[in-house]
């Protein structure tokens, strides 16, 4: 019998969702798509005056944590011909940065960071940013669908000032996909739930809370369906919500997540 024979999960991302559902299927599971992620707004509008002040040099510390975030701020560079003093800039600056898709983005840029997360997630840049005193310093703090309060409230705790760049504002999912994610999980109906970036966390989590349905979700998730995270950084969102079972691979990679599930229902004879 096939590991995951028997086993419904429900995909919350919006692409490759075919084959994901295939990869599902060839386990001997069943895939259905609840997409929890969200779509993207046209750039936020005060992009250019966060571009002017990063070439200005207004800020002490930038913290970039995404590599499509570093990647928009350059491209709205290159419309405003600010491409080379912004470069310039970010070569005199101190920057920190999480994840390797963000470092990645920086070095074709010629750009290298101070500060290098140790896994992937943002406890992990934290790690590394506690060495630094940022009390009364001003921050640039990039972020990209995901809030990040660990993030801001270490910058609180420690006395920063920040302002936040959005190169793209969210719109939420529809609360109508919601609405019926929530509810299949809450009666039981799904035996895994798949995350596929921490905006699809946060989605779900804060459309709990609207309905205050959080702690019986949270209890669903404890007793009954597996929350599957394709990698560390999405089950770092999960724990920080306080979903303790979290399954995830060592490599962030999306077939590597359902042979891991498949693994865990083997491991577990459920």
């Amino acid at each position: 019998m096939k590991k995951l024979a028997g086993k419904k999960v429900a995909l919350l991302g919006s692409r490759k969702i075919e084959d994901i559902s295939k990869l599902v299927e060839n386990q001997g599971g069943a895939a259905v798509s609840r997409p929890a992620q969200g779509t993207l707004l046209l750039k936020d509008e005060k992009l250019q005056d966060h571009v002017e002040m990063l070439t200005e040099c207004s800020f002490d510390w930038i913290i970039f944590t995404t590599g499509i975030g570093v990647e928009t701020i350059y491209q709205t560079a290159l419309e405003m011909n600010r491409s080379d003093a912004l470069i310039s800039s970010l070569q005199k600056a101190n920057i920190a940065v999480r994840g390797y898709k963000t470092a990645n983005m920086l070095k074709k840029l010629n750009i290298i960071p101070a500060v290098r997360d140790d896994d992937g997630s943002m406890a992990g840049l934290l790690r590394e940013l506690s060495a630094y005193s940022l009390k009364g310093m001003k921050v640039a703090l990039q972020l990209h669908g995901d809030p990040a309060p660990l993030l801001k409230q270490w910058l609180e705790d420690n006395q920063a000032v920040y302002e936040e760049i959005l190169p793209y504002t969210h719109i939420p999912p529809e609360e109508k996909v919601m609405s019926l994610l929530l509810s299949e999980i809450l009666d039981g109906k799904l035996d895994s739930v798949f995350f596929t970036s921490t905006p699809q966390v946060r989605n779900l989590f804060s459309f709990a809370r609207q309905k205050n349905t959080e702690e019986q979700l949270k209890t669903c998730f404890s007793e009954k369906t597996v929350a599957l995270s394709v990698g560390k950084v999405t089950a770092q969102a999960l724990y920080e919500e306080g979903i303790i079972r979290v399954i995830f691979p060592e490599v962030e990679r999306i077939g590597s997540a359902v042979i891991e599930l498949a693994r865990y229902y083997t491991e577990e004879d459920i």
